[in-house]
């Protein structure tokens, strides 16, 4: 069993504070720029467990009466139909969703603002749609030579052409549907605009990742860099902070690297820099919150070996280079782990090795291991979570949960009326059978009932999985890893 190794309500009253530290900093209005993302931080929540995944959404219900909210999404994203990889959705339907996400939670979002704005034909389209949906929406234009030239980016002709957005609150929150949407130049060009009419406002970063006071080469700041491994993120001691404050920070290479540029600019808005680092910048209590760092630790070093197998898939099915995998074995190496350190694989990899065919595990709560096999009525996913659910509900296993008629009519549906040339019942196919049978089997419905359990459960596989059984797991909310074979050796595959 997994411990707890993060205090999610002493983090939330330590991050709350600081903010409101830095808001009367700089005087009673803050522009705080949210990195990473603002809920559904499944990653922090896997290396750092007690960690909530809308924790972030929590900490802002703290101050909702002082807090509103800006999107930014960048406009040449919206023309490529930039897509999020984790849900699959484009950006700007992703803007839609977060406004809907942050209505639930009773947060005010007052505005959008389109980044690098040029009059392309999809921006225009979505700025009038979210116009007739009633949200205020602004324009920022791109700017020559940014950031480097300071003198034009900090005049009438840089930030000065960009709308000035309207807010009406101390805390404007800058957030995105990802990476690249202009959250930063946001906040500088709003700093520029309220400078101007004399209002004293003041600019600070939210990052979760990496955790400035951990020692560099803690295994959860070198989970921060496998997960970013795409972006080849490095992390650093901060030479700005150990140079004013004798202290090691740990920060990560674009910060560090765009540093000397955003002091400029702090120079040429207030007359001088309010920040010595980027360090300084950030407003990050994560640290101070962990109360086992044994745990996180541990949940590192698996959170490492998952992001290695995900690569992997994905140098496979040609979606990524090899550069990835190379840069997470090397962090694997710097702990001493191989992809083994993860129970489910060898025993996924010895069920496969004995039958010739497909296998998977599934780790259950308790540390138990149960795995499924390739067979004529279930693939090795459905399997492995029928075996999980009956060992749970202490169900024998020569009992069967689902009807063997339910089973052939399903069969017979795939094969006869949808063309499909695999009788077996893939996850969904088998849940949606296991729910018939337990409106009038007792042991089905026990064992149905233990789906709940299965959340946070880990599961490996000996190929790589369809996208249906993928994304079943991933409702179930559990943490998938696949070998980068497949199954057969086509060329096309579902």
């Amino acid at each position: 069993m997994q411990g707890i190794g993060f205090d999610s309500q002493k983090y939330i009253r330590m991050q709350s504070e600081r903010i409101r530290e830095r808001i009367t900093q700089f005087g009673g209005k803050l522009y705080l720029e949210f990195g990473g993302k603002l809920f559904d931080d499944f990653h922090a929540a896997r290396v750092l467990p007690g960690f909530l995944p809308d924790i972030k959404i929590h900490m802002l219900l703290e101050m909702r009466d002082q807090a509103e909210i800006i999107i930014a999404i960048n406009a040449s994203d919206i023309e490529k139909q930039k897509r999020r990889g984790d849900l699959g959705i484009t950006y700007e339907t992703d803007v839609i969703r977060l406004v809907d996400v942050f209505r639930e939670f009773g947060l005010y979002v007052g505005s959008i603002v389109l980044t690098q704005f040029a009059e392309q034909p999809s921006a225009q389209t979505f700025e009038k749609r979210m116009k007739n949906m009633g949200l205020q929406v602004y324009r920022h234009y791109p700017i020559h030579n940014y950031p480097s030239d300071i003198r034009t980016v900090v005049s009438d002709d840089g930030y000065g052409r960009n709308e000035y957005i309207r807010t009406s609150r101390e805390l404007v929150v800058v957030t995105a549907p990802g990476p690249g949407s202009g959250k930063m130049a946001t906040c500088l060009s709003q700093l520029y605009h309220e400078n101007k009419r004399g209002i004293k406002a003041g600019y600070a970063k939210f990052e979760t990742f990496p955790i400035w006071n951990l020692p560099l080469k803690h295994p959860v700041n070198l989970a921060y860099e496998a997960a970013t491994a795409d972006l080849n993120d490095v992390n650093m001691i901060d030479p700005f902070h150990l140079e004013a404050y004798n202290t090691k920070a740990v920060n990560y290479n674009r910060d560090i690297e765009v540093f000397p540029v955003l002091q400029a600019v702090f120079q040429k808005i207030y007359g001088e820099s309010p920040y010595k680092s980027p360090t300084d910048m950030g407003v990050n209590m994560v640290g101070n919150a962990i109360v086992d760092d044994a745990v996180c630790c541990e949940a590192s070093k698996q959170e490492i070996i998952r992001r290695y197998f995900k690569a992997s898939c994905l140098v496979r099915q040609g979606l990524a280079g090899e550069q990835e995998v190379a840069k997470i074995s090397m962090l694997m190496q710097q702990l001493g782990i191989e992809p083994e350190y993860r129970p489910v694989v060898p025993a996924a990899r010895r069920l496969a090795d004995d039958t010739g065919k497909p296998a998977a595990a599934i780790q259950l709560p308790n540390g138990d291991i149960v795995t499924g096999q390739t067979k004529d009525l279930f693939g090795p996913s459905s399997a492995a979570l029928l075996n999980a659910v009956k060992r749970m509900a202490n169900i024998p296993n020569n009992i069967d949960l689902i009807d063997g008629n339910v089973i052939r009519s399903l069969q017979s549906l795939k094969t006869e009326y949808l063309h499909s040339k695999n009788p077996r019942l893939h996850t969904d196919e088998m849940l949606i059978a296991l729910s018939m049978s337990a409106a009038t089997d007792e042991n089905a419905r026990k064992a149905m009932q233990c789906l709940k359990q299965l959340s946070g459960c880990e599961v490996h596989t000996s190929v790589i999985l369809s996208s249906v059984d993928e994304h079943v797991f991933m409702r179930l909310d559990m943490n998938l890893t696949s070998d980068p074979v497949y199954e057969h050796n086509n060329l096309y595959h579902k």
